[in-house]
């Protein structure tokens, strides 16, 4: 998906001013998403981020509407280490699995890993599993976004359906 040479298969939703800059996707200011053209169902996701210490950042799944981003709508794995309410801090799916002692993820480049297979998600941040759980309150398809508030960079985005 970002393979360092173009960002086709998304379309940029919001006001961040998201970028290619030697092969990252990468924003410093505004507030806004990659949002996937293709939308996908079951599948495994690795991404690479990188974010600044108060970066709000994070990868949506299971997304139906571009106007309708965030995790009323979308499953959101997060990645915010000044996330006012820690419990959903780097590593939680919001609303849906908490995240106890969250993996630190600012100023420095981060591996995250999604498995979505029907009602079952998975997250993995730098190889430490921090969340593991069934949930069904969205339908299995949908778009993917990548989120950009404030200086957040992503490389390395790849998805395998399962």
């Amino acid at each position: 998906m970002i393979d360092g040479t173009n960002l086709n298969a998304f379309l940029p939703v919001g006001n961040a001013n998201i970028r290619l800059d030697n092969g990252v996707a990468q924003a410093e200011v505004g507030t806004g998403y990659l949002w996937t053209k293709k939308p996908y169902q079951n599948f495994e996701l690795s991404a690479e981020v990188y974010v600044d210490s108060v970066a709000n950042s994070g990868i949506m799944i299971r997304c139906s509407d571009p106007k309708k981003i965030g995790a009323e709508f979308c499953y959101e794995f997060n990645v915010w280490d000044a996330r006012p309410d820690p419990t959903y801090a780097t590593g939680a799916i919001v609303n849906v699995s908490k995240v106890s002692d969250f993996p630190k993820s600012i100023n420095r480049w981060n591996t995250l890993n999604i498995k979505a297979n029907g009602p079952h998600l998975q997250f993995m941040v730098n190889g430490i599993k921090t969340a593991d759980v069934q949930n069904s309150k969205l339908p299995d398809g949908g778009s993917i976004a990548l989120q950009f508030d404030g200086f957040v960079k992503f490389r390395n985005v790849w998805v395998r359906p399962l």
